[in-house]
């Protein structure tokens, strides 16, 4: 999905908005979140996930082309984990065969 089917959407799931008033929530959303990564910040939307800034050391890197040696500088990267309820969603757990539901109750008991 793209930032504009994003708006697109929210646009229909609120037919009492404007769309380009909900491009600008979509965008004043997504612009904090920049802003506070750039300052540093972790941001944590809880059930989805929580970005970070993780900072790659500087190392001597090589050009393919030429097989030189490269100074590469430091960077940072901005970092993605999931949460709890998004991990959930994309991975279901499988149902339990009755196999498996035979042996749980003689482990518990």
């Amino acid at each position: 999905m793209i930032r504009s089917e994003l708006v697109t959407r929210i646009a229909e799931m609120n037919p009492h908005l404007y769309e380009r008033e909900c491009e600008a929530v979509v965008n004043t959303i997504l612009g904090t979140i920049a802003e506070a990564l750039a300052n540093g910040d972790r941001v944590e939307i809880r059930g989805f996930g929580a970005f970070s800034v993780k900072a790659t050391r500087a190392w001597q890197g090589r050009n393919p082309r030429t097989g030189e040696s490269v100074a590469v500088d430091e960077k940072k990267n901005v970092a993605f984990k999931t949460g709890k309820e998004m991990r959930q969603r994309l991975n279901p757990r499988e149902p339990e065969t009755p196999e498996e539901i035979v042996a749980r109750m003689l482990k518990a008991s």
